[in-house]
């Protein structure tokens, strides 16, 4: 007999679900502090990148407005993940999450390339770059992107969406950095080159973020076992059980962040309890994997469930 057993996030009791639309209002707040800070710098650094000419001031304004974009998506996404379960979506809009980071992820992708083949061409023929303004801009960038990634730290980085947003303000923290350094190499030797160099490092600042997102976000559509669950574990573990025969189509999936499913059929042995065995494996799997939204069929080595009729009416055996 299948038996779909689910407790997870959204189906708590009150006080859990209370606790949980706390956490989740409280994520919000932080993202909408961020998302003021850095849409009200981007516009200042656009004008400024404009008059210094500087790549690497204009590169970091478009980094932003892709941090904009993604704070924005995930504002959204943090509304949409909430809504119930029903008709035709039976898990809710949890997968909207995965595909909140496949966008950061390719955001970030299509900007790092951008921004090395401009960073390739200013380091061959390198315009004047105004250093003591890329100078003071970094140093402004820094302090609005280390108060939005401090923010964003202390959400729930566990939610790929979130986490999403946060490689993009940090990556975009990392780069005010180094503007900064190319700001004070200019000033002090005249290469203007920096700037190019320092967007080249920039773009693989963004190029090692986007890989992230995409592989973690990409193995939850793909279907794959979550990271750092080992499936041939699980197998040896429902073999352990001393009535288990026989386990086969067996399949562990990520639904969304922190949702890990489960399904297989198990057979046992002809006298056993299969709904007594289902129940202790439903256990097993939450003890040792913290896997509760398991769906298990229990079956008699024999065959399957066979059905009987007599004077009392139709009846099944013991599975």
């Amino acid at each position: 007999m299948g038996s779909h057993k689910r407790k997870h996030g959204h189906s708590g009791g009150g006080h859990a679900g209370h606790s949980h639309g706390i956490s989740e209002n409280a994520d919000a707040k932080r993202l909408g502090i961020a998302l003021g800070l850095i849409v009200a710098f981007m516009a200042v650094e656009i004008a400024v990148g404009i008059l210094a000419h500087s790549l690497a001031l204009l590169s970091d304004a478009a980094h932003m407005l892709a941090d904009a974009g993604a704070l924005v998506m995930s504002l959204i996404v943090t509304r949409l993940v909430k809504r119930p379960s029903g008709g035709n979506l039976t898990f809710g809009l949890r997968r909207a999450e995965i595909l909140s980071a496949q966008a950061n992820g390719g955001s970030l992708l299509v900007l790092a390339c951008l921004i090395v083949y401009e960073g390739v061409r200013r380091l061959i023929a390198p315009p004047a770059a105004g250093g003591t303004a890329m100078l003071v801009v970094a140093l402004v960038g820094i302090a609005v992107n280390l108060t939005a990634t401090w923010q964003l730290a202390k959400a729930n980085r566990d939610s790929m969406n979130i986490e999403g947003s946060f490689q993009h303000i940090l990556t975009d923290l990392i780069a005010f950095v180094a503007t900064a350094i190319a700001g004070v190499v200019i000033l002090a030797t005249g290469w203007t080159r920096a700037d190019g160099v320092v967007a080249l490092f920039v773009a693989a600042v963004m190029l090692w973020a986007a890989w992230g997102l995409l592989k973690d976000s990409g193995r939850v559509l793909l279907e794959a076992a979550p990271q750092g669950l080992s499936v041939e574990e699980v197998e040896r573990v429902l073999f352990s059980h001393s009535h288990v025969a026989n386990v086969h189509e067996l399949h562990v999936w990520e639904v969304g962040s922190g949702f890990p499913s489960l399904s297989a059929h198990v057979l046992v042995h002809d006298d056993d309890d299969c709904h007594g065995i289902r129940r202790e494996l439903e256990t097993l799997l939450d003890e040792r994997f913290a896997i509760t939204h398991t769906t298990l069929q229990v079956d008699h080595v024999s065959g399957p469930e066979l059905l009987r009729i007599g004077r009392h009416g139709a009846g099944h055996d013991h599975c």
